[in-house]
């Protein structure tokens, strides 16, 4: 357990012994009971401390040897457990029971912002080229496929790349791989500034390049984040508010760059200024956030923030083997089919934004502008799908059965998509596309909470980065099949293509067995020993381990 330090301390009151860090269990509680009321339980005025309400803790500690003379300050409300810094230190009371402290810190909210925005910064400069692809294909006097290519590069360096990615994150912590990814995101942003002239695409796609390498850095730490920053009943949530970052970041790719770089192909000179103007923007507010990424982003909060952060913390660390990890987590058979139908659902998600525009102009044609429109309402309708799916789970805790209805929803909206398309509606056509948008992609934070939940103990970044490199790879596959199909046969074969496949999710998500270990945790059930992840950072110098006595295993 990391010691306290000048940012992160919770403020005690003015008797209460700083030494310790812990307040002592009453020699009369029942051992190994801790409640399970959380740190937002409704009872605010009364934390429970191994069975004894706060109040009876303060009216019996001033009997025992080191206890608190005097009450304990309102802003330890929010924290219901103290554990002791020291490694080896004991209670005073309650045959030796350690106490494990946990607090919620307030800075778990500016790490998910700052996270939030560059993640959103990354995936606007992932589709500004492809939204005005005729404009860049002038300007650089280059192929379609060449534009093309600047968006593919995203989806083509995610493979390879998330293996080191996921290791760096589970070997060097959660500081270095965000700083990568917001210094790379601003690096490449810089080095498209120096493109702006017709011979120079090499350099914007270098610069995209640097920027889907920071994308890899990025996709896989919602859950990590949400798990590492926030409590039990707000985890979910956080998860989907940095999904949604990304997902912000698309919404405003569509928007912005039609309007920054409006197509003036007649006049070099204007185009080049305003492709400028976008590009240095893009750099002043990347760099921005590196900078804040810098200041305020930490390892971990000073205190664990649940029950299952302060038993991966506070277990004994044994030797951690990244490919042992991998190993076991294609060992852990509810994951490798959450692994196939999250690739299913995902995959389908990208191949329909693909090939959207040419779904529409075939029955639509001339309606350029709506197919972006329609576009857009999918990445918005998703936002809200996303954030409603995450209050859901923080609200209910039921994984699976949110996880398969919502992928049975997303089916039937493929369905109804696939089967109104030539309908002669347009309208029609923004109503299935939102609907359809709404549940795919309100169900990426549902994996990767129920990857994390099925997975406990093992690292979240890499479960959700093995979800991530299954999006990519059925994704790609996905786009080629249901490309020809359309091509050769018209949009609804492509589309019955995709229905078919995701059915098939429908099966696999159906068998997965829903062992909620995390949650399990939280609620102070244990099965089996739980072996320590690396969570610190080998920066951290401040960084201690607590060896959790037999009595405390029981509480927790």
């Amino acid at each position: 357990m990391a010691r306290p330090d000048d940012e992160e301390g919770t403020a005690m009151a003015s008797g209460h012994p700083p030494a310790n860090g812990y307040l002592p269990v009453p020699g009369d509680a029942p051992a190994g009971k801790v409640s399970a009321e959380t740190q937002n339980g409704p009872t605010a005025g009364c934390l429970a401390l191994n069975g004894v309400s706060r109040d009876s803790t303060k009216a019996t500690a001033s009997g025992t040897p080191d206890g608190p003379k005097t009450p304990l300050a309102p802003e330890e409300e929010t924290q219901a457990r103290l554990l002791p810094k020291d490694p080896g230190e004991e209670t005073p009371g309650g045959e030796g029971t350690l106490v494990p402290r946990i607090a919620l810190s307030p800075r778990r909210f500016v790490v998910l912002l700052i996270f939030s925005a560059y993640s959103l910064v990354n995936a606007f400069q992932w589709i500004q080229y492809s939204i005005i692809s005729n404009v860049f294909e002038g300007f650089y006097n280059v192929s379609s496929l060449h534009i093309d290519w600047l968006s593919m590069v995203y989806m083509l360096a995610y493979v390879p790349l998330i293996f080191p990615a996921t290791w760096l994150l589970d070997t060097r912590g959660l500081r270095l791989t965000a700083l990568l990814g917001s210094g790379l995101n601003c690096l490449g942003a810089w080095i498209k500034c120096g493109s702006v002239k017709q011979h120079l695409f090499w350099v914007t796609m270098l610069g995209q390049c640097l920027c889907s390498v920071a994308q890899v850095f990025i996709l896989g730490l919602p859950s990590h984040i949400a798990s590492v920053w926030f409590g039990p009943k707000e985890v979910s949530t956080a998860c989907a508010t940095a999904v949604l970052g990304n997902q912000l970041g698309t919404a405003v790719g569509f928007l912005l760059p039609p309007v920054l770089v409006p197509n003036t192909q007649n006049n070099t000179q204007l185009l080049a200024r305003n492709i400028s103007t976008m590009f240095y923007g893009t750099s002043a507010v990347a760099t921005l956030l590196f900078i804040l990424t810098v200041i305020a982003f930490k390892e971990k909060p000073q205190y664990p923030p649940s029950q299952a952060q302060a038993v991966l913390q506070d277990s004994p660390p044994g030797e951690y083997s990244y490919v042992k990890s991998i190993r076991n987590l294609f060992k852990n058979i509810p994951f490798v089919l959450l692994l196939i139908s999250y690739g299913i659902m995902t995959g389908a998600f990208y191949s329909v934004s693909t090939l959207l525009n040419q779904m529409i102009l075939t029955h639509y044609e001339g309606e350029e502008v709506n197919a972006g429109r329609i576009g857009l309402t999918l990445v918005v309708a998703g936002m809200v799908g996303s954030i409603l799916c995450g209050l859901w789970l923080d609200y209910t805790k039921t994984y699976k059965h949110t996880t398969l209805t919502v992928y049975i929803l997303s089916f039937v909206g493929m369905v109804i998509f696939t089967f109104t398309l030539n309908l002669g509606h347009i309208i029609i056509v923004f109503v299935t596309g939102g609907l359809l948008g709404f549940f795919m992609t309100g169900y990426l934070p549902l994996g990767f909470e129920f990857a994390v939940e099925i997975t406990y103990p093992e690292s979240e970044g890499t479960s959700s980065g093995l979800l991530n490199a299954a999006a990519q790879i059925f994704g790609i596959l996905f786009t080629l099949a249901q490309g020809k199909l359309t091509s050769a046969y018209g949009p609804r074969t492509g589309n019955v293509f995709l229905c078919v496949w995701i059915f098939g999710g429908i099966i696999l998500t159906a068998l997965i067995k829903s062992d909620l270990k995390r949650h399990n945790i939280n609620k102070g059930i244990t099965n089996g020993d739980i072996k320590a992840v690396p969570v610190d950072s080998p920066t951290d110098q401040e960084s201690k381990t607590v060896l959790m006595s037999k009595q405390s295993e029981s509480a927790i």
